[in-house]
């Protein structure tokens, strides 16, 4: 794979005059012959900039729901698309002036939505005479300077990043993704961008783009042998003294790393997950953090530098092109250079405007062709299925998703050494809102149950091992004492633990005790009607992204793989309910597991 088809410092282009000096002082009466006229007093040359910035926009254009065929919705009145950002943009260029301005992302622009789905796998960008990616029509249309690497970027493989890389008109920054052999970065680390001032010496502004450490478990498959991650911190550390010796004014780091300090993938990999505080703390010479991943919003956050005792601002939008954040960054000249005096963090709200129409005419005729791909019939259901209740109940809908995984990895082990073990399957609860209606099921249906692009993992784990990995799993509820009330809402994420990192396991019969404290909960586990045999042998069907070790469940990242694919569970789901014809719960409903409390059922 080559290095680097950009050179590191990328587009170092003037962009005119920026905010007037301050005034000249009022004409002086007339001095007597023997005394010197006093001199006009001298005001500082002062200039302001705006850093817009987004993060995980996860291929959403339009404020559309392609899951739901619809206007999105939320509870909130949320709205969401680059359309919106993209009048946000154009206000506060009209208000500050565009040369004034800076417009960035922080990660996980190409994966999320049944667009950007399509734009990899069923009219690839990758193909000769393909497509341009609805994503770089979009940010290119809108005028990014700069954007970052997100661990999705990864998930559809490297040909097809560096494709969409290609298609860009701005850089796509990632210090912290380098070559695995040279360890060089694969990709520009940086950016920088001249401001003029009148009378003054241009302000020059360095972003440095880091990435998540994260991408070396979730897409192991695709990045082993070929990419590695190092830490944020240590990268910023490494750079950051560079751009001011390269005459940096102002250091943005954009970077797809939360702030918690929390990493999901436990002590698996050396390196902070959510590392963004924790590089405003330790590495000195950062004004500014435009923050990603989380999928959180904060206005702004601001931390002291251990070092300096310089604060440092940090926010991060939240998701989809729901909001763009702004900071505000005011300059003196002073000392014979630019100094930043002050810079505040704002969030602006997509549902506060429309869309820009130029992006609607731009992608119309894309949206209408994805439209018209996830409204396609693949089958037929006898009931209506949901994940509403699946958090905390057994549901059908989930059921479908481990046997559709069960099917697909016996039907691969059959005739090897491995088609003798039995074949247990992982799903998780995704969504809270997913719905398989009665009658017509469409691409659109099942894709809303799976919204990941995950693909399917064999592994061999033993009965002691499943036992742990329920145990670990069954953390999600909140302790709750027998007879005390239950309220569903405040049942689940004990710890901040999301949907996601909750796991069904089929093919086994347990009890959740949700009285007794974590790690003792599993109860009356058996499996063919006998209690489990510890030393037993099985094959877990489970999706790549905990295979490689995310969310953190013992044992399995370690366990022995026996087969994998690459095509999406998604389209395995898909394929199962077209060559069904009908989606019946009788075919693939199974009651395995339910919550007790000192051995009463819950529900």
């Amino acid at each position: 794979m080559p290095l680097n088809r950009r050179k590191f410092l990328t587009k170092s282009a003037a962009t005119g005059a920026g905010v007037a000096v301050a005034g000249a002082a009022a004409p002086a009466q007339a001095a007597p012959a023997a005394q010197a006229a006093p001199r006009p007093a001298k005001h500082p040359k002062r200039y302001s900039l705006t850093v817009m910035g987004t993060t995980d926009l996860h291929g959403n254009v339009f404020n559309w729901d392609y899951f739901k065929d619809a206007e999105y919705a939320d509870a909130k009145g949320n709205a969401l698309g680059l359309a919106r950002i993209s009048t946000l943009v154009n206000q506060v260029r009209a208000e500050k002036g565009r040369r004034n301005t800076l417009l960035l992302d922080a990660g996980d622009t190409i994966q999320g939505t049944p667009l950007t789905y399509y734009y990899a796998k069923v009219d690839p960008i990758t193909a000769e005479g393909g497509p341009v990616h609805p994503m770089a029509q979009a940010m290119n249309a809108i005028g990014y300077d700069a954007a970052v690497l997100g661990n999705h970027e990864f998930n559809y493989g490297i040909e097809t990043l560096r494709r969409f890389e290609d298609q860009l008109r701005f850089p796509l920054l990632g210090a912290n993704a380098v070559d695995a052999k040279t360890l060089k970065p694969a990709f520009p680390p940086y950016f920088m961008k001249k401001f003029h001032v009148p009378g003054a010496p241009p302000v020059k502004v360095a972003v440095l783009g880091l990435t998540n450490p994260g991408i070396a478990i979730w897409d192991k498959a695709l990045v082993q042998g070929r990419l590695a991650f190092p830490g944020l911190e240590e990268q910023a550390a490494k750079w950051v003294p560079k751009l001011r010796a390269m005459g940096a004014d102002v250091v943005v780091v954009s970077a797809h790393s939360g702030t918690s300090g929390t990493s999901s993938y436990g002590d698996q990999v050396p390196y902070v997950e959510n590392a963004a505080a924790n590089v405003a703390r330790q590495v000195p010479g950062i004004d500014a953090i435009l923050v990603g991943h989380a999928h959180a919003e904060i206005p702004e956050l601001k931390v002291v530098n251990e070092a300096t005792g310089k604060t440092v601002v940090l926010s991060e939008p939240l998701c989809w092109a729901e909001r763009l954040t702004l900071f505000d960054i005011e300059l003196v000249f002073a000392r014979g250079g630019w100094e930043v005096e002050s810079v505040a963090a704002s969030l602006r709200n997509s549902n506060t405007v429309s869309d820009d129409p130029r992006i609607t005419r731009l992608l119309k005729d894309e949206h209408a062709e994805v439209v018209a791909y996830v409204n396609q019939v693949v089958g037929s259901a006898t009931e209506t299925l949901t994940t509403v209740e699946a958090r905390y109940r057994d549901a059908p809908i989930i059921d479908l998703i481990t046997k559709v995984q069960e099917d697909v990895v016996k039907a691969a082990l059959a005739g090897t050494e491995y088609a003798a073990l039995p074949v247990l399957a992982q799903a998780s609860p995704f969504s809270r809102t997913s719905q398989i209606p009665a009658g017509q099921v469409t691409v659109r249906d099942l894709s809303g149950l799976y919204v990941y692009d995950n693909t399917l993992v064999a592994k061999v784990m033993t009965g002691a091992q499943i036992r742990a990995y329920l145990e670990y799993s069954a953390e999600y509820y909140v302790q709750t004492a027998a007879g005390a009330p239950v309220d569903v809402e405040k049942l689940t994420n004990a710890g901040n633990r999301p949907d996601y990192n909750y796991d069904y396991v089929s093919g086994l019969r347990y009890d959740i005790d949700i009285a007794r404290p974590a790690g003792s909960r599993i109860r009356n586990l058996t499996f063919g009607g006998a209690a489990l045999d510890d030393a037993g042998q099985f094959v877990l069907a489970v999706n790549n992204y905990r295979a490689n070790g995310g969310g953190a469940f013992p044992h399995v990242a370690s366990a022995k793989e026996v087969w994998s694919e690459s095509t999406e569970i998604r389209t395995r789901i898909a394929e199962w309910v077209t060559a069904k014809g009908v989606l019946d719960p009788k075919d693939f409903a199974s009651a395995d597991w339910r919550l007790t409390r000192e051995g009463t059922p819950v529900f």
